[in-house]
This record gives structure tokens, sequence and C-alpha cells, in this order.
């Protein structure tokens, strides 16, 4: 009958309580890894960046990435990485307004997406009175390619590559006029925009589009990063340290 008084968890380890009278070890807070509002921002950290710690400077610069898939009326399956073109409007419109940020870095590695998304990200980021540059990293294919010349400037790494290709559609098409139609309409405004801010001519990007010789399974061309600057698509090749460069160029300029 008679009891332990000795404390025990759910485990059914002893706890020992601590004598209030024993002088506190001062780093004790720091074996435990700090408070508890301390340890839940780091786990934000570790689990939103794949990082233990982000160095903390203030810069006049937002970044902003599209990788993966760009993400647009249509939810994409969880295991595809995706950039949500809802999350990115709210991005564009506080840059621009923002009086502490005075220029945007656009990074691209994405494979394309949703047309019309990717359109009128494209559409916002030209249209935008701070001075926006991009960066092709890995890849800038389909609808990719609109957002990357959307920027004042342009660069593309040499090992990266741009893909281009027609419209197409999934989900079921009925084989009508109207639908070519409505296709060639929407593929007449993505070439009208990227020809109108890059110096590619149109007669050029319908040729890379409808190229069948290159690709076994579709038309279409895959430009490396020299071949992007040679025909007029990309301004030049360059990494992060030339586009800094030329955007902090720009931030001076308008001062």
């Amino acid at each position: 009958m008679f009891k332990d008084p000795k404390r025990r968890n759910y485990n059914n380890k002893e706890i020992i309580p601590s004598d209030p009278t024993e002088p506190q070890d001062p780093n004790e807070g720091e074996r435990t890894g700090g408070n508890e509002a301390d340890n839940v921002d780091r786990s934000k950290v570790v689990d939103e960046l794949g990082a233990t710690d982000v160095p903390d400077m203030n810069s006049d610069i937002h970044v902003l990435t599209i990788i993966g898939q760009v993400e647009g009326h249509l939810v994409m399956p969880p295991q595809n990485k995706t950039t949500k073109y809802e999350h990115v409007i709210p991005q564009l419109v506080a840059v621009e307004e923002s009086p502490e940020i005075k220029g945007l870095l656009v990074i691209l590695n994405t494979v394309g997406g949703d047309v019309e998304a990717g359109l009128a990200l494209a559409e916002m980021m030209a249209s935008m009175r701070k001075p926006v540059v991009s960066l092709v990293l890995g890849g800038g294919h389909s609808i990719g390619v609109p957002i990357a010349v959307s920027a004042r400037r342009s660069f593309i790494a040499s090992t990266a590559t741009m893909t281009i290709h027609p419209i197409r559609m999934t989900g079921q098409v009925l084989g009508v006029q109207q639908s070519f139609d409505y296709l060639e309409r929407m593929q007449d405004r993505v070439i009208g925009f990227v020809t109108a801010h890059s110096n590619i001519s149109d007669r050029q990007m319908r040729s890379y589009m409808m190229n069948t010789g290159e690709l076994a399974r579709d038309i279409g061309t895959v430009l490396a990063g020299e071949d992007a600057v040679k025909c007029g698509l990309i301004d030049e090749i360059g990494g992060l340290a030339e586009a800094l460069a030329s955007l902090h160029a720009m931030i001076d300029e308008a001062k």
C-alpha cells in the first residue's frame, strides 16, 4: 500500500525535482536550445527554407523565385513542385508599393505551366515602375519564356536552357475550327508579348516554335544559354553577380 513519493512521467521514468536552493546554471538555456519562441522560429526556417539559419541583413532588393511548374487555375498533384500565381501577385504589388524596396530580382528554374497564369505574371512584371532583372538558372521553359523576357534586363546561365514550343491544352478538346482558332489566338498573344519585350523577331520565334527536327516527341526548339542570347531572346549570359550588378546600376540610375 506504500506509494512511491517520487513523481514519474508517462514513460514511468523518474522525475527528479530541482532543488530551489541549488544555484542555477547560467548556460542551461543554451543547452536546451533557448526559449520556446526561438525553437519555433528555427523550425519554421528549416521547414520553409531548408536551412538552419538565414543571414540577417537589410536589402532594398526583393527576390522572387519561379520554380517547378507555374500553377494557375488547376491545382497540381501534391508531388509536383509548383509556384502558385495567386501567391506571386501580392508579392509584386507589395514590391511596387513598398518604399523600402527599390528593385526586383526574378530567378527562374521552371518547366512552364498554366499559360494564362504565366502570362499574367509576365504582364505585371513588365508594367512595374521599379527595375526588374530576371535570371534563368537550369531552365526557363514554355511559359517561363515570357516571364523571363518581361524584365528590363534578362540574364541566363551558360548551362541553362529554354524550350520554345506551341501552346498545348490538357483534357478534352473539341476538334472543331473554333478550338483551333482559340489556340492560335492564345499563341499569338504569347508570341506578341515575347517579341515586344525582347530582340527576337516574330518570324524567328515562330520558326523555333514549329521546328520538327529537334524534339523526338514534340515540335519546338531547345535553346542553350548562348543560343538564347544570339537570337535576341535573352539579353546576356551571366549569373547572380552580373544580375545583381545590373539591378543595382538601375536602382542608382533611378535615384
